[in-house]
């Protein structure tokens, strides 16, 4: 009976063990999230802006409004007059001043807003600068298309 037991506290104590191990492993291990449920944790992480607050910004000045859509884009739809273009794959190095491909337009003194064409990558991106220190920093939620749709100026 004394084995039986000792045996039974054995085996309780390695399911236990491995339950743990699994608990851990899964923390460490994140599942996988979809590009939707990146952008919308994101979106809880950083400053929303209505493409009218963005114009009422702009309008007010010491502001710098980041477009990072492709060139291509650029060329099909047009952009918003003064914006500065930084495409989502170079933003890293852009906004990094040890980086040779630093753009002195991400000037941490001052407000940054991106946009994007509709506020997913707009939405990452501004997480991003946040975690490389930019606390001045917002997104247009909607990204151009809430700009164009809601009748701001766009220049072709």
């Amino acid at each position: 009976m004394k084995n039986a037991n000792r045996e039974i506290s054995v085996i309780v104590l390695m399911i236990m063990m491995m339950s743990l191990s699994s608990l851990l492993l899964a923390q460490s291990n994140p599942a996988p999230k979809s590009a939707a449920e990146m952008v919308k944790a994101a979106k809880q992480q950083i400053e929303n802006l209505t493409p009218q607050q963005v114009q009422d910004e702009l309008a007010k000045g010491n502001v710098v409004l980041i477009d990072i859509r492709e060139t291509e884009e650029l060329k099909q739809n047009g952009k918003i007059a003064g914006a500065v273009h930084a495409p989502r794959g170079m933003l890293e190095f852009y906004a990094d001043p040890s980086m040779p491909y630093y753009k002195p337009e991400f000037d941490k003194s001052k407000r940054i807003i991106l946009h994007c064409a509709s506020g997913g990558r707009s939405a990452l991106a501004t997480a991003t600068l946040k975690q490389m220190g930019y606390e001045n920093v917002a997104h247009m939620d909607g990204g151009f298309k809430a700009w164009k749709e809601s009748g701001k100026p766009v220049v072709e």
